[in-house]
Order: C-alpha cells, then sequence, then structure tokens
C-alpha cells in the first residue's frame, strides 16, 4: 500500500467525521440533522475506497469500489435533502422523499453485479477501476442531477435572502461544488486512473475545512458541545491512563521484579482494573462540570425561555412594567450586560426606551442614524459583526456604542420603522451570540411586537378616555352655569308672567263685570246689535281670563303652589253652561254643536273652577278647528263605576307623528298653527295637569282630517255621595302622576 493516500484519506476521514459529529449535535439548527446524514455517507464513500487501497485482494478490491459506487449516489441524495431542509424552499414531506430516494434505490440493487463495475487494475501505486458496465453510467448521471438541483435550489435561495447574509451561503457553494466537481471528474474521466485516489480524498478534505470555518465564522451549527464533550473525555483517558500506568507499572516493577507475573500481581492488576472502572465516572462527571462551567456559562433552556417571555407579556396591558420585566428576562437568559426596548414616538405618545439597570446612553444623533438606516434593511435581526461593507458606518455606531445586536419590532420584513427595537448589549461572558440565540432573539421580537401593540393602543384609549372625561367634565361644567342662567332666566320669566297675570286680571274682572251690566241692561235699554257687539266683547275677556289663569296655574305648578280645591258640583249643569255661552260662536262658525245630557248625573267631588276650564277648553278647541259645516257632539256618560266627558269632532285632527307631543307645554301641531295662529300651547296641557291631579286619567283620540276626541274619565269613588272623601294636599308639579286612559275603557267608550 502507498503511504501517499493514507496520509490524505486519513485527514479527510478524520475531518468529514467531526463536522459529521458537530452537526449532528446540533440538531437544533436548520439543516443540521441532514447535513450531518450528508457528511457520514460523504465518509462512508471515502472509506470504502481508502480500504481498497490497502488490500491486496483484487476480489475483494472490486467489492469495496461497488459499494463505493453506490455510496457516491446516496450521499448526492443526502445531500439534495441537506439544501431542501436547509435552504426551506420547499416542504420536505415523506411522499417527496420516497420520489427522490427511489432511483437511488433501484440502483442500489444492482449495485454488487457486473452491472455498474465490471474489473479492477491493482498496481503497486493502489486500486484503480478498468472496466465499467452500463449501470455506473446511470449511477453517475443520477448522481450529478441529485447535485444540479441541490445547487440550483441553494443558489435560489440565496437570491432572496439579504446581501449580508449570502456570504454564508457562498462558502457553503465553494466547499460543496469543489468537492463534488472534483469527485465527479475522478469518477469520470479519471476512473481507470489512480488520479481518482488523490482528488477524491483531496476534494473531501478541502471541503471539511471550508465547511468547518463556515461554521465557526457564521454560526451555522453548535460545535461547543462537541469541543467540550471532547475536552473531556480526553482529560477522562489521560487522566484514568495515567493513573493505571501508575499503579501497574510501579506494582508490578515493586512485586515481580522483572519475572513471570505471580498470582498476587494479576490481583493487583484485577483491583486495579475495579477501582478505575468505579473511579472513571466519577472523573467524568467532573470533568463534565469543569467542561461545562468553560463552555456552557451562557446555556439555557430555550422553551424554558420563551415560555417565561410569553408569561410576562401576557401579564400586562402597562407597557413600562411589561417591557422592564422582558427585558430583565432576556438578560437573565441570553447572559447580556443589558438589554433595551426602544418604542418610537407616536401621536399621543413620545418616544421611550426602557430596559435593565446599568445600560448606556446614546447621542440623538447615532440614533437618529441607526433609525433612518435599519428601517431600509431587509432583516429583522441586524448583527454588528455580520455587516458588510455597506454598512461600515452602521457597524462602528453599533461597536462604538457597545451594541450587538438590534431587533426590530416589526410584523414582517418591510421598509417600515414598526414599534421600535431591542437592544443587545454584548454577552457578559465576551462570547458572541450563536445561531440558537439569534434564532430565539428573532422569535421574541415577533412576540413583543403584539403585545406592544395591544400596550399602545391601550394606553391611546386610557389617553381618549381622560381626554374625553375632561372634555365631558368641562361641557358639563359649561352646561351647568348655562342651566343655572336658563333657571334664573325662567324664574324671572315665572315671575314676570305670575306679576302680569294678577295685574291684568284686576281690570278683566272690572271690564268682565261692567259688559256684563250693560248685557243685563243695568244702565239702559240696548238694541240687539249692541248686545250681539257686547256679547263677543263678554266672551273674549272670559277668554282672556281662562288664558291668566292657565299663566298663573302654569306658574304655580313651578312653585308647588297648584292646589285642587274640591267641592260638589254638578257636571251636566257645568257642561251646558259652558255650551250655552259658547253657542253663538259656533252658530257664527256654521257648526252644528250637539250635547247628549243624561237624565240623572251624580255629583262629583271635583275642583269647578279648573274642570269648568277644562271643559270650556276642550270645546273651544272643537270649534276652532271644525271647519265649516262641520259637527261637535258633547256626550257626558255616566257607566257602572267612572263618568265620562267625550268631546268629538270631525275637525282637522291632529297628525299621528305629533300625536305624542301634544300635551306638552307650550306645544301645538303643524295643521293647529295654521288654522289657529294666536293659540299659546297651554290649554291641552294644563287640562292633562288638572285631570291627572285630580285623579282621573285622560282621553284622546285623533286622526287626521277626520276629527278628534277629546275628554276625561273620573271615577266614582270620587261622587259626592262617597264617604270620606279625603282632602287634596298641595300638588308640585313633581308630585303629579300621568294616568293614561286603559284601553278596555277606551275601547267601551267608541
Amino acid at each position: 500500500m502507498s503511504i501517499v493516500p493514507s496520509l490524505i484519506y486519513l485527514p479527510s476521514l478524520i475531518g468529514i467525521l467531526l463536522v459529521a459529529l458537530a452537526t449532528f449535535i446540533s440538531r437544533n439548527a436548520r439543516g443540521a440533522g441532514y447535513f450531518s446524514v450528508f457528511s457520514v455517507t460523504m465518509a462512508l464513500w471515502l472509506l470504502p475506497q481508502y480500504i481498497a487501497q490497502a488490500t491486496d485482494g483484487r476480489w475483494h478490491a472490486l467489492t469495496i469500489l461497488r459499494i463505493a459506487t453506490i455510496l457516491s449516489l446516496l450521499s448526492a441524495f443526502s445531500f439534495l435533502l441537506f439544501i431542501y431542509s436547509y435552504t426551506q424552499s420547499k416542504k420536505l414531506t415523506a411522499k417527496r422523499i420516497t420520489v427522490l430516494s427511489f432511483p437511488a434505490i433501484a440502483i442500489a440493487c444492482f449495485g454488487f453485479s457486473n452491472f455498474v463495475i465490471r474489473g479492477v487494475d491493482a498496481s503497486a501505486s493502489g486500486i484503480a477501476i478498468n472496466e465499467v458496465g452500463p449501470g455506473y453510467f446511470i449511477v453517475i448521471t443520477f448522481a450529478m442531477l441529485y447535485l444540479i438541483y441541490g445547487f440550483y435550489l441553494l443558489l435560489a435561495a440565496t437570491a432572496k435572502i439579504p446581501q449580508s447574509e449570502r456570504s454564508k451561503n457562498y462558502a457553503l457553494v465553494i466547499g460543496l461544488a469543489q468537492a463534488m466537481t472534483l469527485s465527479a471528474l475522478s469518477s469520470t474521466i479519471f476512473a481507470n486512473n489512480q488520479i481518482a485516489q488523490f482528488l477524491i480524498p483531496l476534494s473531501l478534505f478541502i471541503m471539511s475545512i471550508i465547511v468547518s470555518f463556515t461554521i465557526i465564522k457564521h454560526r451555522l451549527f453548535n460545535i461547543q458541545l462537541l469541543i467540550a464533550r471532547t475536552l473531556a473525555y480526553i482529560l477522562v483517558l489521560a487522566v484514568s491512563a495515567a493513573g493505571f500506568s501508575f499503579i501497574i507499572f510501579g506494582g508490578s516493577s515493586v512485586l515481580s521484579d522483572g519475572k513471570e507475573i505471580p498470582l498476587p500481581q494479576q490481583l493487583l492488576y484485577t483491583s486495579a482494573a475495579l477501582i478505575l472502572a468505579f473511579v472513571l465516572p466519577i472523573l467524568k462527571k467532573y470533568f463534565d462540570r469543569v467542561t461545562n462551567r468553560l463552555f456552557y456559562r451562557d446555556a439555557y433552556d430555550p422553551q424554558a425561555f420563551i415560555d417565561e417571555f410569553n408569561k410576562i407579556l401576557v401579564s400586562t396591558y402597562d407597557l413600562t412594567p411589561l417591557l422592564r420585566r422582558g427585558a430583565q428576562t432576556i438578560q437573565n437568559n441570553l447572559k447580556a450586560s443589558y438589554i433595551l426596548f426602544g418604542i418610537r414616538e407616536t401621536e399621543t405618545t413620545p418616544r421611550r426606551i426602557i430596559g435593565t439597570p446599568g445600560h448606556p446612553t446614546f447621542q440623538e444623533s447615532a440614533i437618529a442614524y441607526v433609525r433612518s438606516q435599519t428601517v431600509h434593511m431587509n432583516t429583522k435581526v441586524i448583527v454588528a459583526d455580520q455587516l458588510d461593507e455597506k454598512h461600515e458606518q452602521l457597524q462602528q455606531i453599533m461597536q462604538s456604542n457597545q451594541i450587538d445586536i438590534i431587533a426590530r419590532l416589526i410584523s414582517r420584513t418591510k421598509a417600515e420603522e414598526g414599534a421600535g427595537y431591542l437592544i443587545i448589549g454584548p454577552k457578559k461572558s465576551g462570547n458572541s451570540y450563536s445561531a440558537q440565540d439569534l434564532k430565539i432573539i428573532e422569535i421574541i421580537a415577533n412576540e413583543s411586537v403584539i403585545a406592544i401593540q395591544n400596550a399602545l393602543r391601550t394606553e391611546e384609549i386610557q389617553q381618549f378616555n381622560i381626554t374625553l372625561q375632561e372634555k365631558v367634565n368641562d361641557a358639563t361644567r359649561k352646561l351647568r352655569r348655562t342651566n343655572e342662567k336658563l333657571k334664573a332666566m325662567d324664574e324671572t320669566k315665572d315671575d314676570f308672567i305670575s306679576m302680569a297675570s294678577h295685574q291684568l286680571r284686576t281690570p278683566l274682572t272690572s271690564v268682565k263685570g261692567y259688559i256684563s251690566m250693560v248685557l243685563e241692561e243695568d244702565a239702559g235699554k240696548i238694541t240687539p246689535t249692541q248686545r250681539d257687539m257686547l256679547g263677543q266683547a263678554f266672551f273674549s275677556s272670559q277668554r282672556m281670563v281662562y288664558l291668566i289663569a292657565d299663566l298663573l296655574n302654569v306658574s304655580r305648578l313651578k312653585t308647588g303652589k297648584f292646589i285642587i280645591e274640591r267641592a260638589p258640583i254638578q257636571l251636566d249643569q257645568i257642561v251646558q253652561q259652558e255650551l250655552r255661552q259658547l253657542q253663538e260662536t259656533a252658530a257664527a262658525r256654521s257648526l252644528t254643536l250637539q250635547f247628549d245630557k243624561p237624565d240623572t248625573f251624580p255629583s262629583m267631588m271635583l275642583d269647578e273652577t279648573k274642570t269648568r276650564q277644562i271643559i270650556m277648553n276642550f270645546i273651544d278647541n272643537a270649534i276652532y278647528y271644525t271647519p265649516a259645516g262641520g259637527h261637535i257632539k258633547v256626550r257626558l256618560l255616566d257607566k257602572e263605576n267612572s263618568v265620562e266627558l267625550r268631546v268629538e269632532d270631525d275637525g282637522i285632527g291632529v297628525p299621528k307623528a305629533e300625536q305624542q307631543h301634544l300635551f306638552t307645554k307650550f306645544y301645538r301641531a303643524g295643521n293647529a298653527r295654521q288654522a289657529r295662529p294666536d293659540g299659546t300651547g297651554l290649554g291641552l296641557y294644563m287640562a292633562k295637569k288638572v285631570i291627572v291631579a285630580q285623579g282621573g286619567s285622560l282621553l284622546f283620540e285623533s286622526t287626521e282630517n277626520k276629527g278628534s276626541i277629546f275628554g276625561f274619565i273620573f271615577s266614582k269613588s270620587l261622587a259626592a255621595d262617597t264617604p270620606a272623601v279625603a282632602p287634596t294636599p298641595v300638588i308640585p308639579v313633581q308630585a303629579v302622576k300621568e294616568v293614561k286612559t286603559p284601553k278596555r275603557e277606551r275601547a267601551k267608550t267608541k
């Protein structure tokens, strides 16, 4: 066997296996598992070729090279799986793996026959293939297809990532491409030449160096565990070997003195082996602790870290304590020197920097530059050590301000500033942030965005509520002042109305009295024309007296001086008297005025003046709001448990949309204002108050352009012959209850 292949094959095998072991340990990194499989198949491909060079048997060399050829196809297939997983270009489903692996499995079934390799050539310098079958070129073809498709996926994925992150992919492309190219040349052009035994291990050795350098520089996989465990085992073996050697050789020299080992010496060896068997695990645990302290000062449980951080995010909507607790949790797990959340200003809130104590202060110029540059970067997590020459100034600012990482708090990668930034200082241990750290930071940044946005919205709502409450309070104060002024003006108005009503009442009474005396011819005979004119004057003065009474009653309602003075009255006589006064007015308007008077009617305990005013108001409205030629019927009903007054007309009626407002103060329907502009809107208002105050209920039905029914219902419990009629107290306006006519009673009166 030539010594040259040994010098080339062995380092390549060791390097590739170390890479495979490192990536297998780092299974949490993206694509690490498949890269480990790829590295193992590369080593298995290389190992048979090394063995083939060392064997003297032609038949054995032929079998080994056939195995190596099959492994070359499997290696190319595992390379494609690694690219699929690493680039995440397509989902690596079981169906896709089955389809891609079918050619490799099918060819492997015929790999040990003459279908692939038929013969080899053995010489002093090594073994080479001298005759191939048709299957050999099929193997090479499919292997090349796997490689070409894998490199295509890798280059396509590289084109989609930011420029600053492409260098690690380019390094993988260069390392893998040279290895695959030289290996392919060795399997085709130099298949029948010993040159292949130099090119294949050399290319794989170069690949292991490039890939290892890329892993360390760009932190693709975590190789700390491999280094730590390897060092631990080396120390264990060294101490164990030294102790064993001391016991064996020291004890042997003392006991045997160079002679055949006696039984005691054999017992010594056995005891030493037993002691070492018990001591070895103890030493291993001890050195594991030592190496862990050396290499794992920054270790943490990623899932426990994320779970703890998520609990903080959902614990409160108060932004400041939320971010302060979140920053402390991040610092405790990542072992960072400081953690900051920089929340940008909004329309309602200022810019805020919240984090752990002891963080550095930043100049406004540095903050402005970082914000202006990072907003245009197509990445969420910005690492100072990985910035390229294009962002050299940003890198200098980050390093001068002791910033290792800036994570943008955005929902998706685009040209916007988002909620702000997560700023992370250097690790306390001085180590760099690993690929796992960067992945965790990106997850934390993504989860923080939603919590920060919710907290900001809550702040906006709270601020809006405070502002709104201040405006409401201010408006309420203004409204109260205005209301007080209106009350004062209303009191002044009521005082004026009360004073004016009292002042007008006296001369009107005098005018009404003198007109009555003239009509009764106390001053001498009068002509019919004079009687007619004086009658109109008397009626107008009477209406004025009623209007003044309404105004006084309104004033009394507000001041609580509205009193119902009950006395036995005959409603039938009062109605007849009021009709007699209005008969001439009805005749003048060509209206038919009819009174359905019962033969007998009970005496009622009511306020005569106020009740008379109500009756006159109902009949007067019917006269004025009924067109010429219309009919007005006044009906007084004596029922079993109640008495009713109904004033029915076929006049203009009340529109349905306005009926609900009809009995409010100063309100008049639109058609009523057109028919009688001089109305006040107090008559129906006072009628309702008086009826309700006396314990009755109002009767009202109306259809526009078809007529109306106004009236009241009083219970017979108010009859004068009913014993123990309680006196009516003073009734303020606030205490008057409005009793509506029951539907059953209205139905009976129709």
